[in-house]
């Protein structure tokens, strides 16, 4: 939490290339307690660095390791009426097994379009276009 009282939170738009298509694909989470369908994400610990803490995120909810690319948009919304604002980057999947969890009980590797649909929260799917663009641009 910030000095001001903002939750602080972060995270990553996870990504891979499916074989031996090569098509790109999104990895999203389902969390059991909200019923939705978002990127993987968390609020941070105290002091930590936010690209640790996405990272940390994204083994914890997916138990996939990542190699962090570019940082995407922050978000910034209110959660019962307090601020939050949650740092994102894109991130290429590396090795590693999902197990589901009360926090996180299933996890979906969709192309970008069906991504985009899924996705539970409308401000996520800008997050889906910045990744394309900033993908194109590598």
């Amino acid at each position: 939490m910030s000095d001001d009282g903002t939750i602080l939170a972060a995270g990553c738009v996870l990504w891979r290339r499916s074989a031996p298509s090569g098509t790109l694909e999104l990895c999203l989470v389902h969390r059991p307690k909200y019923d939705d369908w978002s990127f993987p994400k968390g609020k941070l610990k105290h002091g930590e660095d936010p690209l640790a803490g996405a990272l940390r995120e994204v083994e914890e909810e997916t138990g996939r390791r990542c190699a962090p690319g570019p940082r995407l948009a922050t978000s910034h919304y209110l959660v019962d009426g307090r601020p939050k604002q949650v740092s994102y980057w894109s991130a290429e999947a590396l090795g590693g097994r999902f197990e589901p969890s009360r926090e996180v009980d299933r996890v979906v590797w969709l192309p970008a379009a069906e991504a985009r649909e899924r996705l539970t929260q409308p401000r996520d799917r800008d997050l889906v276009d910045e990744l394309l663009t900033v993908l194109q641009r590598a």
